[in-house]
């Protein structure tokens, strides 16, 4: 069967067949068109994410940066206060350095003037003369002042009202009879004894007495009658003097009294 060129079929098949031509065309040209941009837009997308991601690590490493930045100003704090503690430390140290510096430059000071002190006293030793002797005596194994005792000391006392420069040697002694260790601690006894009446009731300063305790040394009687060891149960008071006083510059030694036991 032959086709007429022209007829209305045909002239439909072709046009048709154009258009279906045409239409496929434009889809691909469309394609072409729009496949580099939506491949830009998802390397645009792609980037984007990526910045975001990178944004969000920034983000990260901006707080650590802040945290780390705030722990070093509270380090620095601490410091500042730690620094302000040890300056603060330091200076009442170096006050504290100054004021034993001038303590021991006074003390060094004060040390010498004793010192020339005791020179100038230890040189008038053998210048002080012998103003009174005086003798109390002691009930056996006992230490205790007798009223009678006391009214010698306080009388002796008198004799050195105005003396300036005076020193008092007080030595304690026993009988023989007992241990010499008993007689020892006996004879300190009897002397601290008078000692403490001197410096309690009469006000007399430490530093001007010596005293010691010689058991049964250096005896006044021989120890073999009642009435010799009597004699030797005493103590012995002697009061020297720098200011060459007259009264009293003879011995006063009393007798033993009569109330000895």
């Amino acid at each position: 069967m032959h086709f007429r060129l022209g007829t209305p079929a045909l002239l439909s098949g072709v046009m048709a067949l154009s258009m279906f031509t045409g239409a496929c065309a434009t889809k691909k040209h469309v394609r072409e068109q729009i496949a580099p941009v939506q491949q830009q837009v998802s390397d645009v997308q792609k980037t984007a994410t990526e910045h975001t991601t990178h944004l969000g690590d920034l983000d990260r490493n901006v707080a650590k940066v802040n945290e780390a930045a705030m722990e070093a100003d509270r380090k620095a704090g601490a410091a500042a206060q730690s620094a302000e503690r040890a300056q603060t430390a330091a200076n009442q140290a170096q006050s504290a350095a100054n004021s034993a510096s001038t303590a021991a430059q006074q003390a060094m000071t004060r040390a010498g003037e004793v010192e020339k002190s005791l020179g100038d006293k230890i040189e008038n030793l053998d210048n002080y003369q012998l103003v009174t002797t005086e003798k109390v005596y002691f009930r056996v194994n006992r230490y205790e002042l007798s009223k009678e005792e006391k009214e010698k000391l306080d009388q002796a006392v008198q004799n050195i009202q105005n003396m300036k420069h005076y020193v008092i040697e007080i030595a304690g002694y026993t009988d023989k009879t007992g241990s010499r260790a008993a007689n020892l601690e006996l004879s300190r006894k009897r002397a601290d004894a008078v000692v403490r009446y001197l410096t309690v009731q009469h006000n007399i300063p430490l530093r001007r007495i010596h005293d010691v305790g010689a058991g049964a040394d250096f005896p006044d009687a021989d120890n073999k009658t009642r009435a010799a060891r009597k004699e030797n149960r005493r103590v012995d008071i002697r009061i020297y003097s720098l200011d060459g006083a007259k009264a009293g510059q003879q011995t006063s030694s009393l007798s033993a009294p009569t109330s000895q036991q």
